[in-house]
């Protein structure tokens, strides 16, 4: 871990989660053009811009480890049910917990210990200060479901689809920090429906070359793609059920304050193939910089305006963004040369 953990910051109330000038540098800014254009950007998940990147391991544990998993609890203790399996999905939780406990163990040896002796093994965790030794397969050997007991100790929400009929359904997850969708709602759903309220790309035939893409996907082969919105405060768990906790948020931006409230929100989207279950993970790792933090670096300021500037309404209105955007638009614009 080339960023080592601080102590515990809050994604509600007084909101003291802040970037050190480390974690600025390392953010995975989304835009790689000056125009926004609605695309599948899959590539494969592979490590890419060296020691200390976003993209150095197949999991990325950073500064906000301790606050992040301090915030899942609170999730989890009011809603319980923003982590689910369905019967069926049991060897993919399974499936999921070695996945993520192996990737921890090799790449964070400092931090995380996976012991393997036959069906015996054995996981510390000390950041958490977890040590737990248990019987793989036997849910009944764990403090809680596979799913929620590994899921508790890694950053990002995670969704176990279910592959059948050629089609993806989204049968098992833990999402504690969504952008406005809910997994009590979209449970069970097939991948066109999940994605049913996304505008413009339905036209294109994007979601249908990416579930043709998705189901062909092999063991061993992880791929990315980065997606992004805004955010009022740096709030992690935008979720309907909590929206009469951050709705109004919205309107509480001003031109005086636009740079310091609003927050641009990037999610890696990492998706995996299970070896035994068929089932693919999909983590989806939620990164958050505020406007003013986001212009210490020039090229990301000038580029962010160039891209809100020219934002399609369509986009505007489903990510949530029509009572700021002009003010963002605006707030950028002071760091665009040519504007």
């Amino acid at each position: 871990m080339r960023v080592a953990p601080k102590e515990v910051e809050t994604f509600r109330d007084d909101f003291t989660y802040s970037n050190s000038p480390e974690a600025i540098k390392r953010f995975p800014f989304p835009f790689p053009e000056d125009e926004y254009r609605y695309s599948v950007n899959m590539e494969p998940h592979t490590p890419k811009g060296g020691e200390g990147s976003a993209y150095e391991h197949f999991l990325d544990i950073d500064e906000h480890y301790l606050s992040e998993m301090a915030e899942r609890k609170l999730v989890l203790d009011e809603m319980p049910h923003r982590c689910l399996a369905m019967e069926h999905m049991e060897l993919a939780c399974w499936d999921m917990l070695e996945r993520l406990m192996s990737s921890l163990a090799q790449d964070y040896s400092d931090y995380f210990k996976l012991t393997i002796e036959g069906d015996q093994w054995t996981w510390e965790n000390k950041l958490l200060n977890i040590h737990d030794t248990f019987t793989f397969g036997d849910s009944s050997t764990l403090p809680q479901s596979p799913l929620e007991y590994i899921g508790c100790q890694v950053q990002g929400d995670f969704a176990l689809l279910d592959q059948r009929d050629g089609d993806l359904f989204l049968d098992a997850g833990m999402i504690t920090c969504p952008a406005d969708w809910s997994l009590a709602f979209d449970a069970g759903m097939s991948f066109k429906e999940w994605h049913g309220p996304v505008p413009m790309a339905h036209n294109e035939g994007i979601f249908e070359r990416a579930l043709k893409y998705l189901t062909a996907m092999q063991v061993g082969s992880p791929i990315r793609r980065l997606n992004w919105t805004l955010t009022v405060n740096a709030r992690m768990d935008t979720s309907p059920e909590t929206y009469h906790e951050w709705g109004h948020e919205r309107t509480s931006v001003t031109p005086e304050n636009a740079g310091e409230k609003v927050y641009l929100r990037v999610e890696m989207q990492v998706m995996d193939r299970m070896p035994r279950s068929n089932a693919l993970m999909f983590i989806i790792r939620t990164y958050l910089i505020s406007l003013e933090d986001l212009a210490t670096n020039p090229e990301w300021a000038r580029r962010m305006h160039r891209t809100m500037k020219t934002l399609p309404a369509p986009l505007i209105e489903y990510k949530g963004l029509s009572r700021y955007h002009s003010m963002v638009v605006d707030y950028l614009a002071q760091f665009d040369p040519a504007n």
